[in-house]
């Protein structure tokens, strides 16, 4: 994370469970190309890996211990445990912002995709709670919402373990005084899109998130404004807000829309939707701008449950689609050589993985309704869409230039260096001593793999030349991120199904 991300992204930004629908999906036949198993349990591992607080006796990544065990004292209830939490990336933050979208983005996995997971659903929800408990504490209090622990500025000026930790942990909020529509209606999004994922198997657990969900929204609709706006010194330039807070209401929305059916939400939809940005020809889904993903899921109400009145949606949800296939009129997208879509030279990878995935969403959808796109009088099919996507997963795999696996842990050749603090420094088992905050650096800059296997983390992928150095300080193609791995859960629990391999 550093200056050149936030210009990256304001360059590109501007203008340039149903099972009928489940079984919608259509079986590959012949080899598959990779063990697309193997990854969708390597990449929700993952997560135990990012895990912050007090770890449950089930944690697998045995590395790993306790840490950030006073963080949000200000916001637990008096002598609870610290909340769980995740560490967005390769330091020692707690970004509220990416993390919600991470949470959104892998209950969405869950939800359409979790059907097709087996044993690996278990976990995939118990990564889901983990993030989404903290989200019920940064939520306890009406019209707050707590979105950051950390003082980013000290926290990157030390390369230390999470478990030695000393760093300044305050804690920032967004409120009446401090509005933050973008990441208050980010996290309405993920907790109702989180009680969907539990509104089976845990029907009390689903109903607390959702009421959460609806309070949250009504929060954000009401004290408007962008949260980096007063929150500017804490959170900029790691995660400004740039696109505004238009897209994560149409976004928020559209969740509460899905996970309750009310009425109320359609109508917010229909007489806000242009508003918000509903036909923006903006093509990049991420952490900051949410406008494909909302108009994809919106898409949904029209095709499998025959809402007419969101009929216009399939046409903007069309028109991101097309912006994304090769050799259409319509083709927006910048491609490697060797094949992979490109968006940014910083943390490329987390575009693939989103992409992909509503790649993928939006294909079961169509085949669902027996539909295609038209892309510049070019008639695309689902089966189009999923070769595209699988591609896109097969490059981060391994089927690339480098036969590199951009997915640490998966294949013969994989990342060794990432930029990670609590991999690349011994663990507290290996070594019990603490290590200082200046200490780690020698760390960093050295040329020895990662004393620690982060399996199943995602980097951020090659540059635009299909190249990548695996070097710990080269933080934009070196760094994982949860907001990378959460939509790959999904894209890689339809191609291990599509395969035979689930």
């Amino acid at each position: 994370m550093a200056l050149l991300r936030c210009l990256f992204l304001l360059a590109v930004l501007l203008p340039r469970h149903n099972a009928a629908v489940v079984a919608a999906a259509s079986p590959h036949h012949g080899p598959a190309p990779h063990d697309y198993r193997d990854a969708l349990t390597k990449s929700i591992l993952f997560f135990e890996g990012q895990r912050s607080g007090k770890l449950p006796p089930s944690q697998r990544v045995s590395w790993r211990g306790d840490s950030g065990l006073s963080d949000g004292s200000s916001i637990k209830a008096r002598n609870s445990p610290a909340p769980p939490r995740y560490y967005d990336a390769g330091d020692n933050m707690k970004f509220g912002f990416p993390m919600a979208f991470s949470m959104t983005m892998l209950a969405w996995s869950v939800v359409e995709f979790g059907g097709l997971m087996k044993g690996e659903l278990q976990h995939a929800r118990d990564a889901v709670r983990w993030g989404s408990d903290y989200l019920l504490k940064a939520t306890a209090h009406p019209d707050t919402v707590y979105v950051q622990v950390g003082d980013a500025n000290r926290d990157h000026a030390c390369w230390e373990r999470p478990e030695d930790m000393d760093t300044p942990r305050t804690v920032y909020k967004v409120d009446p005084s401090t509005p933050g529509t973008d990441v208050a209606a980010e996290t309405a999004a993920a907790l109702a899109a989180a009680s969907l994922v539990f509104r089976k198997s845990d029907r009390a657990y689903a109903s607390r998130l959702v009421a959460r969900a609806k309070r949250v929204f009504e929060f954000a609709d009401k004290h408007r404004g962008t949260y980096s706006t007063r929150l500017s010194p804490y959170v900029c330039p790691y995660y400004c807000s740039y696109s505004g807070y238009q897209d994560e209401l149409l976004w928020g929305a559209a969740w509460l829309h899905r996970a309750t059916k009310n009425p109320t939400y359609l109508s917010y939809i229909q007489m806000n939707g242009q508003v918000l940005g509903a036909d923006e020809q903006d093509n990049t889904f991420g952490w900051d701008n949410k406008h494909a993903g909302a108009r994809i899921l919106i898409a949904k109400a029209f095709l499998v449950q025959k809402v007419a009145a969101l009929h216009e949606y399939k046409g903007h949800a069309d028109s991101f689609i097309c912006s994304m296939v090769p050799g259409t009129p319509t083709d927006q997208t910048q491609y490697t050589r060797g094949g992979l879509l490109f968006k940014l030279s910083d943390s490329n990878m987390q575009y693939v993985t989103s992409s992909s995935f509503l790649l993928l969403t939006y294909a079961k959808y169509l085949a669902f309704s027996k539909t295609t796109v038209s892309c510049g009088g070019a008639a695309v099919t689902p089966a189009r869409l999923r070769a595209i996507a699988r591609r896109q997963v097969d490059y981060l795999l391994g089927s690339n230039p480098m036969g590199m696996s951009y997915m640490v842990g998966y294949g013969a050749k994989y990342p060794r260096r990432i930029h990670h603090r609590a991999s690349s420094l011994p663990s507290v088992a290996a070594h019990p001593a603490r290590i200082g905050c200046s200490q780690g650096f020698t760390a960093l800059y050295s040329g020895v793999a990662n004393p620690n296997v982060l399996v199943g983390a995602v980097v951020g992928g090659p540059n635009l030349q299909d190249q990548f150095p695996d070097q710990r300080s080269d933080h934009e193609h070196s760094e994982p991120a949860t907001y990378i791995n959460a939509p790959l859960v999904g894209a890689l629990a339809y191609l291990a199904h599509s395969y035979g391999q689930l």
